[in-house]
């Protein structure tokens, strides 16, 4: 056979270029060019001159890094992104753990309906999350909860949920309620993916299901831990619906109490949309450098171990 022969059509050989356009200009039009352009925002400002009225009043300038450097030492953005910080300390350490725990029980030889536990603990993830956290925030409310009626007609206190450190558990509460159920579902597949002469390997050897539990199914299941909490994170530096469904019903939201309701609040409350370019980019790069550090670290503690 000659190698004219062998040599396949030009059709079938940029077919696979093809299956990839689609994708690609979807990525582009819908990920690159909006990234790029809020790079190029953000060194950009409005200069105005006089009284900034008539045509020519108003001109788009270069501006260099003078937005990140406002960003940076304005304050706003650091203090939100502190908040924050204390916000996913809560969450993260609790959902995580949560979801661990049911995971293992559903995975259990006696548990009984698992189906229908494993439905009811994922059930409150479809929720919308400003359903969520208007539900949960009326709950909070002592003239409309009713935890508030039953709590006085034992003469018991009602906690201020929305003021104060409270406001922490609180907003931490919607959002293990809500990511609880998806992560369990993430670390139950993973577990149901053991073969089961592992287990039945530990238990001849006189394994107790506490000693394979920790000893087998949590080092099994560790990538899916690992990729659970890189979404968790990610999820925490990007909290935005919680604290802004909760603002009409406390004064202890304010318009800036994370770094995406800065960012909101610049771009459509003050209207400079350059500002708010300049710290989104900001956020996305804190959100990068964050995952590819855990991802990093969680790497290379994994080739240890496998060289162990």
């Amino acid at each position: 056979m000659t190698s004219t022969a062998r040599r396949r059509p030009y059709g079938v050989r940029n077919a696979p270029y093809g299956f990839l356009l689609p994708p690609a200009v979807l990525f582009v039009l819908f990920f690159a060019l909006p990234i790029g352009y809020a790079v190029w925002l953000s060194f950009r400002k409005v200069r105005v001159s006089g009284l900034g009225l008539g045509s020519g009043a108003r001109t788009e300038v270069w501006a260099g890094l003078q937005n990140y450097t406002e960003a940076l030492t304005g304050g706003e953005l650091l203090h939100g992104a502190l908040r924050v910080l204390g916000y996913g300390c809560i969450v993260v350490p609790v959902m995580l753990g949560l979801a661990l725990l049911f995971a293992l029980m559903l995975d259990t030889e006696k548990v009984r309906l698992a189906s229908f536990t494993r439905l009811t603990i994922f059930l409150p993830y479809a929720v919308p999350g400003v359903v969520a956290a208007l539900l949960w925030g009326f709950l909070y409310l002592p003239d409309v909860s009713p935890f508030s009626y039953l709590l006085g007609e034992l003469h018991l206190p009602w906690p201020d949920l929305l003021d104060g450190g409270p406001l922490y558990l609180a907003l931490s509460n919607i959002a293990v309620w809500g990511g609880t159920g998806f992560n369990m579902i993430v670390i139950y597949t993973a577990l149901r993916a053991v073969p089961a002469e592992v287990y039945e390997a530990a238990k001849l050897d006189g394994c107790s299901p506490l000693q394979i539990a920790l000893r087998i199914k949590i080092p099994m299941v560790a990538p899916s831990l690992v990729l659970t909490f890189f979404f968790s994170i990610i999820a925490t530096l990007q909290v935005f619906n919680e604290p802004t469904t909760l603002k009409p019903l406390t004064n202890s939201v304010s318009t800036t109490w994370s770094p995406l309701m800065k960012v909101y609040q610049d771009a459509f409350g003050r209207g400079d949309i350059h500002a708010a370019a300049a710290e989104a980019v900001l956020v996305a790069l804190a959100t990068l450098v964050l995952s590819f550090g855990f991802l990093r670290a969680a790497n290379r503690r994994s080739r240890q171990e496998g060289a162990r």
